[in-house]
């Protein structure tokens, strides 16, 4: 069973014209869209998003992103993107759950893997910076 995480956000997204093909189902490129919503709205309940991370001399490039589509979302649709951090001393990892806001049918499993890079020298940390553990412990307290 996929970890639920210890903290998790929900985000609505209705499915726009121009995510869908000729056939009216969202291009597979796009759910990656969904997730980077859902992904910036749990740093924001962190309070310590992209914008936070940079000021504190780190940026967070995804390096792993798995994506198993289970039934293809359709133009008007509404989704529930639901995003769950599952790790965050070493890496951060989300689990995402994409689901039809109406019927809760599962639609799309994810998860992305991202590491901290210090902006100045370009280098890659071995651990999560103390000022992302501080903030997962706020919200956990």
């Amino acid at each position: 069973m996929r970890s639920q995480g210890v903290v998790h956000v929900d985000c609505e997204v209705l499915v726009p014209f121009f995510d869908v093909d000729s056939m009216q189902v969202v291009w597979h490129g796009h759910y990656v869209k969904y997730l980077e919503v859902a992904r910036c709205a749990l740093l924001d309940r962190l309070g310590h998003n992209y914008l936070q991370m940079q000021a504190s001399g780190f940026m967070w490039p995804v390096i792993d992103l798995q994506l198993r589509y289970i039934r293809g979302a359709t133009f008007g649709q509404r989704l529930n993107v639901r995003a769950s951090l599952v790790e965050w001393e070493n890496r951060l990892k989300i689990n995402y759950l994409i689901s039809d806001a109406v019927s809760g049918e599962r639609m799309t499993r994810a998860s992305t893997v991202q590491v901290a890079v210090e902006i100045t020298s370009g280098e890659m940390q071995l651990a999560s910076p103390q000022v992302m553990l501080d903030a997962v412990a706020r919200v956990l307290e």
